[in-house]
C-alpha cells in the first residue's frame, strides 16, 4: 500500500494527523512520555520516543478539549479517548509502522472530521433501532473479500447482541459477471421478507458460482413465490434500489468492496486488520456511548478462510476471483465503472 509520507519534522500539537509546519525535536530529544493506563514496557527505547513524540505532539480526539493527547490523559480531561488513542498510537509504534502509516490511521480512527453522514433509509437491517454500534457495508456477492467478510460480520453481530446495527447495501462491480443479477436477486426477495436468508445463501454459494439457474434454486429452496420473485428480480424498481446504493458508494469514495463504515466512520481495510482490528473497533464504539465496558459473546469461528492481513493491499476486490481457493488476489484498488441499468440477458429469461 503506498501512503503519502507526511513531514517528518513537527514542532507543535496538532489534530489528528495534520502536518505542522515548523521543524520539531530529533527522536533523540524527545523527552520521554509515561502515562497511566498505558503499558510501553515491551517498546524499544526508540520506540518510546517515537510514542511519546506522538502523543505529544497528536491532540486529543475530542474538539472541546484543544490539549495533546499526553496532557488529556495526565490530567483526566473529560474526553474518554485520549487514553484508547494514546493505547492506539503505541500499537501502532509496536507494528513497526511508519510515520506516515501511524498518522494516516490515528486520523481515520479519530479524526472528527472524518465521521461522515451515511444513510441507511431503506435498506436492509438487522439490530435494534437504538443500537449503540451501526455498521454499513457496502459488497459485491462474487467479491471474494466481501464473501470472506460476511461471515465475520455475522459473528461480530452475535457476540455483541442488542449492541449492533448492521445495514448491507449493494455495490455489484461491472468485472464480476453475475453481481448485478445476485444484487437483485437479494432485493427481491427481502419483497417477500427473506432479504438476508438470500444474502447469506449468495455468500455460501459464492464460489459455486452464482448464474441464473443457481440463483432460482437457491429462491425455491427458501421457499419463495417464485412468480413474484421473477417478476421484482426484473423489475425498474429493484434495478432502482441496486443503483441508488451503488450512487451512495460512489459519493463516499468507493473504490472496491466491501465497504465498511461504523458509526459514520471508515474501516479501512488497507489500514486494519479485520480480524484483529474490528473487534476492538466495535468494543470501543459500545464503551464510549454506553459508558459500559461488554465482552464479546463466544460465537463459533465461521468457517471461511482468513481475510486479508492489513499489510496487504487496500481492502477492494478488483480482479476476478480465483479459480479454487490459492491466497487471494491483491486487488488493484480502482474505481470501478457501474454496471448497465438493464438487466442481463440471463436474468431477462426468467420471465
Amino acid at each position: 500500500m503506498t501512503l503519502a509520507l507526511l513531514n517528518f519534522k513537527l514542532t507543535t500539537c496538532r489534530s489528528p494527523g495534520e502536518a505542522g509546519k515548523g521543524p520539531s525535536p530529533s527522536p533523540e530529544a524527545t523527552t520521554l512520555v509515561a502515562l497511566p493506563g498505558v503499558d510501553t514496557s515491551n517498546l524499544t527505547a526508540r520506540e518510546k520516543r517515537e510514542w511519546s513524540s506522538y502523543v505529544t505532539e497528536l491532540y486529543s480526539p475530542c474538539p472541546d478539549q484543544p490539549v495533546n493527547i499526553a496532557q488529556c490523559v495526565k490530567e483526566s480531561r473529560s474526553c474518554d479517548l485520549c487514553l484508547p488513542a494514546a493505547k492506539f498510537l503505541a500499537d501502532r509504534v509496536r507494528k513497526g509502522n511508519a510515520r506516515s502509516q501511524v498518522e494516516s490511521a490515528f486520523r481515520t480512527r479519530f479524526a472528527p472530521d472524518q465521521v461522515k453522514s451515511v444513510p441507511t433509509d431503506n435498506s436492509p437491517v438487522k439490530g435494534p433501532a437504538d443500537a449503540p454500534v451501526t455498521i454499513v457495508e457496502w459488497a459485491d456477492y462474487e467479491c471474494p473479500f466481501c464473501g470472506r467478510a460476511a461471515p465475520a460480520l455475522d459473528k461480530l453481530f452475535k457476540e455483541f447482541p442488542d449492541k449492533i446495527r448492521l445495514v448491507f447495501k449493494n455495490y455489484p462491480l461491472s468485472i464480476h459477471q453475475n453481481s448485478e443479477i445476485a444484487a437483485r436477486a437479494a432485493v427481491a426477495a427481502g419483497k417477500q421478507g427473506k432479504f438476508w436468508q438470500m444474502h447469506d445463501a449468495l455468500f455460501k454459494n459464492q464460489e459455486k458460482g452464482l448464474d441464473k439457474l443457481t440463483i432460482e434454486k437457491l429462491a425455491r429452496d427458501l421457499g419463495l413465490d417464485m412468480k413474484k420473485f421473477k417478476a421484482d428480480w426484473q423489475s425498474e424498481a429493484v434495478a432502482d434500489v441496486v443503483a441508488r446504493d451503488r450512487k451512495e458508494g460512489d459519493k463516499l469514495g468507493l473504490e472496491g468492496t466491501p465497504l465498511i463504515y461504523i458509526n459514520g466512520r471508515h474501516f479501512k481495510l488497507g489500514q486494519f486488520d479485520f480480524g484483529k482490528d474490528l473487534d476492538r473497533w466495535v468494543q470501543l464504539e459500545i464503551k464510549t456511548r454506553t459508558g459500559k465496558s461488554v465482552k464479546p459473546a463466544k460465537v463459533a469461528e465461521p468457517a471461511k478462510p482468513a481475510l486479508p492481513a492489513s499489510s496487504a493491499s487496500p481492502s477492494a476486490s478488483a480482479q476476478p476471483k480465483a479459480a479454487a481457493t490459492p491466497k487471494p488476489p491483491v486487488p488493484t484498488h480502482v474505481k470501478m465503472p457501474p454496471a448497465p441499468r438493464l438487466p442481463p440477458k440471463a436474468a431477462s429469461s426468467t420471465k
